[in-house]
């Protein structure tokens, strides 16, 4: 399922608990993993004070993924280390990209608090421009279930939707994992138009027909599937939807880079990511 991760990391308060999981998902695929940590050059202040500072970020980073290493050492999980200098979203999408790795693992630190290296957009930053799945966890005191025995999979019919569905489905029939799928139908975004209960019962079996289609393609590849259509704010609904079926990770699609894409991706995928007391793994079309 993966051959190569990029796992980017920082000394930020429990993440150890994100690395094990890393580690836990690599042994599982077999993967290799590389332990990246990007020297943040491009603060002012690091700018004005010149190459002494540069280097002292080099050899923290040095120490940083070492320490990292160790927890691979003890899952017995080949990997390797870089330390890069730049802008740290920009650096780990290039990264990725130029490595050819096929997943990113990164820790996400929820509705508060703030580590001094994963800000919440660098993590988004990376799930809105990387071209590969991301997964990321927030950082927490207690372990992740591993592997996942089932994912809740929101889909809008979308294109971006559908992709996250076909990675959800190779997922779940490699772990053997069961599937729920979920469609969210939006009333507030309808106001007070009388045309609105029209429009509501169009959306219902919009939802309805893409949750069976989704349900259909999982029952015909051997998974055992639930679907649901429910109403409310989408990042709500998900988040307390993956706590009533139990899931072990939510897996959802983002979108582009830039205009109305972005504005989507903000209102539900990354508020999703923020939130969720789950990994969530989002996934972008080719």
């Amino acid at each position: 399922m993966y051959d190569s991760i990029l796992l980017p990391v920082d000394r930020s308060a429990h993440a150890e608990i994100v690395r094990r999981h890393a580690a836990e998902l690599a042994q599982w695929a077999d993967a290799t993993v590389e332990l990246l940590y990007v020297a943040d050059t491009t603060r002012d202040s690091v700018t004005v004070l010149g190459d002494d500072v540069i280097d002292a970020l080099v050899r923290y980073g040095e120490e940083v993924v070492a320490e990292a290493g160790e927890t691979f050492d003890a899952h017995g999980v080949g990997y390797e280390t870089a330390v890069v200098q730049g802008r740290p979203a920009d650096a780990i999408v290039e990264q990725a990209t130029e490595r050819g790795h096929d997943l990113v693992v990164m820790p996400t630190h929820g509705r508060t608090g703030v580590s001094r290296f994963f800000l919440g957009s660098v993590t988004e930053s990376v799930v809105r421009d990387a071209d590969v799945p991301v997964l990321t966890a927030r950082s927490r005191d207690e372990r992740y279930d591993f592997p996942y025995e089932r994912l809740l999979v929101p889909t809008d019919g979308s294109t971006t939707a559908n992709a996250a569905i076909d990675h959800a489905l190779d997922l779940a029939e490699s772990m053997d994992a069961d599937v729920d799928v979920l469609s969210v139908v939006n009333e507030a975004s309808l106001g007070l138009d009388t045309r609105s209960t029209v429009i509501l019962d169009e959306l219902e079996a919009q939802a309805d027909e893409t949750v069976g289609s989704a349900v259909a393609q999982a029952e015909a590849r051997g998974i055992e599937a639930d679907g649901h259509v429910a109403h409310g704010s989408p990042p709500d609904v998900i988040s307390d939807r993956a706590g009533e079926v139990d899931a072990d990770a939510i897996v959802m699609g983002t979108t582009g880079r830039s205009g109305l894409d972005r504005v989507l991706l903000g209102s539900v995928t990354e508020r999703t990511v923020r939130s969720a007391d789950v990994p969530v793994l989002t996934v972008r079309p080719e």
